[in-house]
């Protein structure tokens, strides 16, 4: 629950003060962001992803929460209290030190008073009243920092013991040192007990909303996982032998098996687990419970890099601009069977389930409008890849080419 200190000093001023900060919260927002990733060096990154999310806000939230509680001593204390615990055990999952969000709570509440001591000088506010709000502030720091502490201690009494942190610490390693020694992550693997394997796949696991605080799944001992970090992963260097029980021990998880893998390479391992967790997002893969991204591969290259794949869709297939989108539609089925068959007319039109002489039509169209670049195999190689990712993608063939170009 809230401060009563907190709740009481805010609570005390008129309610239309609210109104002279209300305006700025964004601007403060962002120049406390600002300042804390200028302070702590931990968070210098972008702000990006879970990391990002939290950051933002926190930072938004404490704001609104402080800006909604002027004149209102009732304000709802709940969610925010569970906001504040949560970025506490995030932190220790993320391994930093609690130090770390404290000298950013100590950081966001100097420009917080700076700032607001500006605006309300320019209001008018008198010095009296200005007291009592840096005294409102500063008790706010240290409510939100005890909370804080109190997820951050959580979450390390739910930690089992040595091993489990030592195998955190090594996954971080095998994932995001690939210039650590073989030698120091042999050692790490030691420590954490874990029979280090010369070639692993990564499983990244997409969880469900409401997994923080769940109990630690169930899993064989030789797979390593981490549920808490910004991507939760497992590591097994079996996942056909270790990976029978996953959807019992994280029921409605999602989760995708990267390839098979050097130690070294397990950060790519990753990242096609990884890409193909959000392709099943997207629909773009079936929505199962475990993706193999073995099954998968043709699919994961063509879209690995859509940018590329519609600038080749708009310069293979760029004759085809000139149709109405119904006629590009036909082409382009028509194309893409011929340049997957290299079949006659009679054979495409049982694919198409379309007269014979509707196909030699098309054909015909399609050699006037691309000429010479038929009998290019370069061409032809590039018109069928680009064909194929804009089928995994929907059929977005017609609205990619009318995309207009860059001025």
């Amino acid at each position: 629950m809230g401060s009563p200190t907190t709740s009481k000093i805010l609570g005390s001023f008129p309610l239309h003060i609210a109104s002279l900060f209300r305006p700025y919260a964004t601007r403060l927002s962002i120049e406390v962001l600002r300042e804390i990733q200028r302070g702590v060096p931990e968070y210098n990154r972008p702000v990006e992803g879970k990391f990002g999310r939290i950051l933002t806000e926190a930072v938004r939230q404490s704001i609104l929460h402080c800006i909604d509680s002027v004149g209102n001593p009732n304000v709802p204390q709940g969610d925010w209290a569970n906001l504040y615990k949560h970025v506490g055990k995030i932190e220790f999952h993320e391994g930093r030190p609690l130090e770390c969000v404290q000298t950013a709570y100590r950081i966001g509440t100097r420009v917080a008073w700076r700032r607001c001591s500006q605006i309300g000088q320019a209001q008018g506010l008198a010095t009296g009243t200005l007291c009592r709000l840096a005294e409102a502030i500063f008790a706010y720091c240290e409510e939100i920092s005890v909370m804080s502490a109190e997820g951050y201690a959580e979450a390390r009494t739910q930690a089992s013991g040595a091993k489990e942190r030592m195998r955190r610490r090594l996954i971080e390693v095998i994932l995001c040192d690939p210039g650590a020694l073989p030698r120091d992550v042999a050692q790490l693997a030691e420590e954490a007990r874990w029979p280090l394997p010369t070639h692993l796949s990564v499983v990244v696991v997409e969880p469900k909303p409401d997994h923080h605080g769940i109990a630690a799944p169930t899993l064989p001992d030789q797979v390593i996982h981490d549920l808490d970090r910004t991507t939760p992963v497992l590591l097994t260097a079996d996942p056909e032998r270790d990976l029978v029980d996953l959807a019992s021990a994280l029921p409605g998880w999602r989760a995708a098996v990267g390839p098979r893998v050097r130690l070294t390479e397990a950060a790519a391992s990753q990242h096609w687990a990884g890409r193909a967790i959000g392709l099943v997002q997207r629909g773009l893969l079936p929505d199962v419970p475990l993706t193999w991204c073995r099954d998968h591969l043709s699919t994961l290259w063509l879209l690995a890099d859509e940018l590329l794949m519609n600038e080749l869709a708009k310069q293979s297939l760029a004759p085809l601009r000139g149709l109405t989108v119904k006629q590009r539609a036909r082409m382009v089925e028509t194309l893409a069977v011929w340049l997957e068959t290299g079949g006659s007319a009679p054979k495409i039109a049982e694919r198409l389930e379309v007269h014979p002489q509707t196909v030699r039509y098309r054909l015909r169209k399609l050699d006037e409008l691309f000429g010479a670049r038929l009998r290019n195999s370069h061409d032809r190689f590039e018109m069928e890849v680009a064909l194929r990712a804009q089928h995994l993608l929907g059929d977005r063939t017609s609205d990619v080419l009318d995309e207009p170009e860059p001025s």
